[in-house]
């Protein structure tokens, strides 16, 4: 899958160390980057969230779509976590006012952007996923 992300107004700030922005000189990190990034790992890291949110930028728009999409997860979950990453801003809920009433979700911009920050995760994953199996 190729990952779209959406233009933004100004360049996104890096958190981690890199040639133009090395670690701290005393060798500690800054503690408001440690909690942004935690923030942002547990936000993407809750069960079943970022399934969800690949699913979508992958063309999941109704909630039959996402179930089959998401292996193992229970309507009840689902349910709950759609309405999660919606008060989060990362999904948008659209009724349809149809017979019977359909009601689509979509990924924000901020949630198309997460997913495209995540790709490279996914890559090593395909990379290593022996690495990802479960210890005997």
């Amino acid at each position: 899958m190729t990952f779209r992300t959406t233009a933004s107004a100004a360049p996104a700030r890096s958190i981690l160390p890199s040639p133009d922005r090395p670690a701290p000189t005393n060798g500690a990190p800054d503690a408001d980057e440690c909690d942004l990034f935690q923030r942002v790992v547990e936000r993407a890291g809750r069960r079943w969230s970022g399934a969800i949110l690949f699913a979508a930028v992958a063309g999941a728009r109704r909630f039959v779509e996402y179930r089959r999409a998401v292996r193992g997860i229970s309507d009840r979950i689902l349910t709950q976590r759609l309405r999660e990453l919606e008060q989060q801003g990362l999904m948008a809920r659209e009724v349809v006012p149809t017979m019977p009433v359909q009601i689509l979700y979509t990924p924000t911009p901020a949630g198309a952007d997460l997913i495209a920050a995540l790709g490279p995760l996914a890559e090593w994953g395909n990379k290593h996923h022996d690495a990802l199996k479960a210890p005997e």
